[in-house]
């Protein structure tokens, strides 16, 4: 009884936990309606954490065995969605990225483009990769804001990823790799602690921001060879 009565209280606090990353989204929205973009991207960053390693926990204590009555994987997905899709658009929307009378029409698409890519039934493959460009929206605005580029260039590339997204190529899941994992998500630490600490230097060190996109190119040629190889 008292190791049941623990996995449970373990359980929930997992879920807990992987509802703040709702709240990240909630004051990354605030402070992009603030015209904060650091701020925002920082929540951002903050909820990436969260998901990075909500899943790991959520395996570790078994939630599924310990809460039957709660599904951790919709509350995960309708979280995901607000972060990776509706969060991103929201910042493509208020913060000029790409040419304002484009911004509207792009928010949309990147909401819609990715609610189509969240629903499908093999979104998350059998051996653990994601079908169709997964929704790093996230990622993309980040880009889009610090590297500086036009906002027609940045049009293109938000053009090039809604493509991806109907185009079934797999793309690894780090966290689920059965190959190149520690490898994977020891560079992703490393490109997580980057863009932290790009984040708190003002000005930008944009040297820097470059520099991070090898970790961008290593997940998309591992992508692309592992999906070949397996």
């Amino acid at each position: 009884m008292h190791d049941s009565s623990l996995g449970r209280a373990l359980a929930w606090a997992v879920h807990l936990f992987t509802a703040t990353g709702a709240v990240c989204g909630l004051f990354a929205l605030d402070a992009i309606s603030r015209g904060q973009a650091r701020a925002a991207l920082a929540w951002m960053l903050a909820a990436v954490v969260v998901d990075a390693v909500d899943g790991v926990l959520a395996r570790a204590v078994r939630v599924d065995q310990a809460t039957p009555g709660y599904d951790g994987a919709l509350l995960d997905n309708l979280i995901d969605y607000l972060n990776y899709a509706v969060v991103p658009a929201f910042f493509v929307l208020r913060l000029a990225v790409v040419p304002p009378r484009f911004s509207g029409y792009a928010a949309i698409a990147i909401v819609l483009a990715a609610a189509y890519q969240f629903a499908q039934r093999d979104a998350k493959t059998a051996d653990h990769y994601f079908r169709g460009f997964p929704s790093y929206w996230n990622v993309a605005v980040f880009y889009l804001y610090f590297l500086g580029l036009s906002p027609f260039r940045n049009l293109g590339i938000v053009l090039l990823l809604l493509v991806l997204t109907f185009v079934p190529q797999k793309w690894v899941y780090p966290t689920r790799m059965s190959r190149l994992r520690r490898t994977t998500l020891l560079l992703a630490s490393v490109w997580g602690a980057t863009i932290a600490y790009a984040l708190t230097k003002v000005p930008t060190p944009v040297d820097l921001i470059w520099a991070s996109l090898l970790f961008v190119g290593y997940y998309v040629g591992v992508s692309l060879f592992l999906a070949r190889t397996r």
